[in-house]
């Protein structure tokens, strides 16, 4: 499966890159309810960090945003579980089916093109920050080029008549 269509299931949910149960159930080749069954069964696996269930207000916050959403699941009345990365890592261990394991590398594959795709913009955004700031001072100084010129300007006109003016050279 292309890390693309994977990555289009990944969303950010409080501040965490994460994947939906429903997903990773399609992914995995299983409904939903054996995917959660198996997930409480093996609760000690799944740690706050790991996954967590989202909460009625987070759930329509999804579903209003997102409309690429299944309609058999915005109308669902379980709350989704939210897996971050080592969720899904240990969510393949849990379902121990074949495709599971093979679609859990798929999966981290998915996840750490997203963060190399993230440090890549960081390092872009900082770049482009250096040469704003060059940019800047560079600006900075022709102005006060500008200034000066400008200053020479007005003392030159300022001054005295090309007849007025004070005689340099050699004097009869």
């Amino acid at each position: 499966m292309q890390i693309t269509i994977i990555q289009r299931r990944i969303y950010e949910i409080r501040g965490h890159k994460v994947m939906l149960d429903f997903d990773l159930a399609l992914l995995y080749g299983t409904s939903t309810r054996t995917l959660k069954q198996a997930v409480r069964r093996n609760r000690d696996k799944f740690p706050k960090d790991f996954m967590f269930q989202l909460t009625k207000k987070e759930w329509k916050e999804l579903i209003t945003i997102c409309d690429n959403l299944p309609e058999r699941i915005k109308f669902s009345p379980a709350l989704p579980f939210a897996f971050m990365e080592h969720g899904v890592t240990m969510l393949a261990s849990v379902l121990k089916s074949k495709k599971a394991a093979k679609m859990n590398i798929a999966i981290v594959r998915a996840f750490i093109a997203l963060k190399q795709f993230a440090l890549d913009y960081k390092e872009l955004a900082e770049q482009i920050n250096k040469i704003r700031n060059s940019v800047s001072r560079h600006s900075e100084q022709i102005n006060k080029i500008y200034d000066a010129i400008e200053n020479m300007l007005r003392e030159k006109a300022q001054k005295r008549s090309w007849e007025e003016r004070e005689r340099i050279g050699f004097k009869k």
